[in-house]
């Protein structure tokens, strides 16, 4: 007795089914596993690198280098994120504190960006070309850092490099 055209339909519809269910359980395994909840970023991108590496890769006559300042007193404080545009865009408002005996200029910072479930980080890195007086404090409110995923809800950002002015 052969299968109608109605029960040759079922069978490959099963079939097909079973295929799409392999395929997606052997594809998808590592989406199963629970999101690191941390929000760090990323700092061996952001270190800068030793010197003994920067000797070899910068040329003999480096004079005209600005003099890097010292980050630990540096810190910034008052950070919040919020999304502009269609929502891929990323406005920062931050306070940077200056306990420097020296003006500071040329600030780098890099945020990392995570969504709610975890799952999707970026890292945006931004400069900032403006002057933080010493011993003194000074508001950046919403500066557009980059565009970021739309899912993206948490941000946090550190400061990576700042110059003597």
């Amino acid at each position: 007795m052969t299968p109608t055209w109605y029960e040759r339909r079922i069978l490959l519809g099963c079939m097909t089914l079973a295929a799409a269910v392999t395929a997606g359980t052997l594809l998808l395994a590592d989406f199963a596993q629970e999101p690191d909840q941390d929000l760090t970023l990323n700092m061996a991108a952001a270190a800068p690198a030793p010197a003994h590496q920067q000797a070899v890769n910068q040329p003999a006559l480096v004079s005209d280098a600005p003099e890097s300042a010292d980050l630990e007193r540096v810190k910034l404080s008052q950070q919040s994120f919020q999304r502009g545009g269609m929502g891929s865009r990323a406005l920062m408002a931050f306070t940077v504190r200056n306990a420097n005996a020296y003006d500071i200029k040329d600030l780098e910072l890099l945020c990392a960006f995570r969504s709610r479930d975890g799952r999707y980080t970026t890292e945006r890195r931004k400069r900032v070309a403006d002057t933080v007086r010493m011993k003194s404090r000074k508001a950046f409110p919403t500066m557009l850092v980059g565009h970021v995923n739309v899912r993206a809800d948490k941000a946090r950002c550190s400061l990576v490099t700042a110059s003597r002015a």
